[in-house]
């Protein structure tokens, strides 16, 4: 997909009027008076989870802004695989891989042995590596993932949009108040010129500060960034440019001589190209603001980089110059430490807000929305009373361990990367090694909970080695039952804050009265322990809250479906229609055999839970029928 021929026009490529590609975003009037959930802060985090929250009508959720509308150019871009995961469950993962630019290889390029002022090409490898994900890693402009959350907000039955033109002035907590009362109260300034300067009062259940690295909801809350100062500057560029630069429409590593570092990142729409250049050298205490940089410092610092090659600008569409540092909050959520025992959280902070870094490896945005959507489904079940509201403990436990690990590895890269700033200058050799090394962290794959409420033990890993507790489900290719379409069983997960439970069934007909996967169905349906009956409300669908799907080891030719046990065949609605799609087989014919891939037994099968957010909590014997009940019990609300 092309575009940007003739210049840079933010919005919606596929509308060939530049002037319509802007939809109108933002809801009039004044914020409501009470509210369960207020997410300040419209960036990645903020919308991803206001994205998620938007999917329970029942939840009234409220977002504001400072900003007078969305974003519409510039900021972060790189879209790791399994934020694309992510991304479909959600429902515009397909958008995305459209109009986005692939990331399918990246080279290296080194000071010439021959002539050191000038560059060669030291290497190219693959980007991600073969069989890491079902998604590529993708360039697109934040604007446009802005506007894909949107999209989800505004179709959604809770049709959310933000308030923008709204300053955070202060916020206090009622430690008095129960769980269900709206103990935090917020004052918001009003910024748009008809009402410039009111203030309106807003009472929360829930606050989530997504407002960024200067974030006022932390500062409410007694935390602070701590961490290392920023040392360098870089400038970076979303430029139309002529150059003879041959890897232009390759994502590049490009490490001078003397004038350091440069990273290409070629943008959507084939013409447009994003670089990276390593500026200087901070003096301690001093700013770049300090430096007084201009986009034409930044553009001649490239130049020289490139040589021997030219780079002619043709347009700027955005430019920025930054300084690198990373710090990280000793906790995201108000509740001190020692009092975790005694006293739930009410206010909590995602992305920026918490963790700051530099954007070489591409981490910061998909960080920030992994955050949103780990806490975005337990927000939910808390105030739907579908789970315990010390569930929402869990929240800081995981994602700051994460966001530990991202402020380590950026460390690391950014000084790779920052070659001038170092003795001997360029090692293109060790740059391209650090990358291939660590393919699965900036592709977002390698995030691994540890064991805890909600990520069980491993004993029973060995029922599935390939789907490890606390990481990602690794989705593969399979053939529906029901009407023999190839899908991805991953993609059977939607961001609707359902657990899942995949059941891979032993070596037998599924069908017969005596198989693991009929006993299994008979617990779930008849058991008074049972998870589904425990804990499903009354009158709602029978996968409203846990979502079993079961998978076979036979060709699907070989299997009648109407001999299936009743639960996965369930009637649903206000018909009681069936639902033809719990059922899967493996891609034999296209050599996909799940059981391989994912390493299944396939003498004993096995059970597969799987959080709401995508992660594995569980793998259980088929007949592990009292330690899944215990998995449950020790976090849910029974329904009524």
């Amino acid at each position: 997909m092309q575009f940007h021929l003739n210049g840079f026009r933010p919005g919606d490529p596929e509308i060939a009027d530049p002037a319509e590609r802007i939809q109108p975003s933002g809801a009039a009037g004044a914020v409501p008076a009470e509210v369960d959930v207020l997410i300040v802060g419209c960036g990645p985090a903020g919308l991803t989870l206001a994205a998620q929250l938007a999917q329970f009508p029942d939840i009234k959720t409220c977002i504001v802004e400072q900003k007078p509308g969305r974003l519409l150019v510039g900021q972060a871009d790189g879209i790791a695989c399994r934020t694309m995961e992510m991304f479909h469950a959600y429902g515009f993962s397909e958008r995305v891989l459209t109009e986005a630019y692939w990331v399918n290889e990246t080279t290296f390029w080194k000071p010439d042995a021959k002539a050191p002022e000038t560059i060669v090409r030291s290497g190219r490898v693959q980007d991600v590596e073969d069989g890491l994900s079902e998604f590529p890693h993708v360039i697109l402009n934040q604007a446009r993932i802005h506007d894909g959350f949107l999209d989800v907000m505004r179709k959604s039955q809770a049709k959310l949009e933000p308030y923008y033109n709204r300053r955070l002035l202060d916020l206090q907590v009622d430690p008095a108040a129960g769980a269900a009362d709206r103990a935090v109260t917020v004052r918001l300034e009003r910024l748009d010129s008809d009402n410039e300067g009111k203030i309106e009062t807003i009472r929360a259940r829930y606050v989530v500060g997504c407002d960024g690295a200067r974030s006022t909801v932390r500062k409410s809350i007694g935390r602070d960034l701590h961490g290392d100062s920023a040392n360098h500057a870089w400038g970076v560029m979303d430029v139309l440019a002529v150059t003879d630069f041959p890897d232009i429409r390759f994502k590049a590593l490009i490490q001078s001589a003397k004038d350091g570092s440069l990273l290409i990142i070629p943008r959507e729409g084939g013409y447009m190209v994003r670089i990276y250049v390593e500026l200087a050298k901070l003096d301690v205490g001093e700013r770049v603001a300090n430096r007084n940089i201009t986009a034409d410092d930044v553009i001649a610092k490239a130049q020289r980089i490139l040589n021997p090659h030219k780079l002619e600008v043709k347009e700027i569409a955005w430019w920025s110059v930054y300084e690198i540092g990373q710090r990280l909050t000793d906790k995201f959520d108000d509740v001190p430490e020692d009092e975790v025992t005694t006293r739930l959280p009410r206010v909590f902070i995602a992305g920026d807000a918490c963790h700051t870094h530099s954007p070489k490896a591409g981490q910061g945005m998909n960080v920030s929305m992994q955050d949103a959507f780990n806490l975005g489904w337990k927000l939910a079940a808390v105030i739907r009373k579908q789970c315990a509201p010390s569930l929402l403990h869990s929240y800081s436990g995981e994602r700051q361990a994460v966001a530990k690990e991202l402020i380590d590895f950026d460390r690391e890269w950014a000084g790779i990367l920052a070659s001038a700033a170092k003795a001997g200058g360029a090692d293109a050799a060790k740059t391209q090694d650090y990358f291939v090394r660590h393919g699965r962290y900036t592709a977002g794959t390698a995030t691994h909970y540890g064991p805890s409420i909600l990520t069980g033990a491993a004993s029973r890993q060995h029922l599935a080695e390939g789907l490890v507790i606390g990481k990602r489900f690794h989705s593969a290719p399979v053939i529906r039952l029901g009407d023999a379409k190839p899908v991805h069983l991953g993609h059977a997960a939607q961001a609707d804050g359902r657990f899942r439970i995949y059941a891979f069934s032993r070596a037998e007909d599924p069908a017969a009265a005596g198989s693991g996967i009929r006993a299994l169905c008979n617990f779930l349906t008849e058991d008074r322990t049972s998870p589904i009956r425990k804990y499903t409300p009354v009158g709602a669908d029978i996968d409203a809250v846990i979502d079993l799907r079961a998978v076979f080891q036979q060709d699907h030719r070989e299997l009648a479906i109407e001999a299936m046990p009743a639960l996965l065949l369930p009637r649903k609605g206000r018909y009681g229609l069936i639902d033809y799609e719990k059922m899967f087989c493996p891609d034999l014919n296209s050599g996909h055999d799940i059981f391989a891939m994912r390493g299944i037994d396939r003498k004993a099968g096995c059970m597969v839970v799987v959080r709401p957010d995508q992660y594995v909590a569980h793998v259980l014997p088929l007949d592990g029928f009292a330690e899944l009940a215990s998995f449950f019990d020790a976090f849910m609300l029974q329904a009524h």
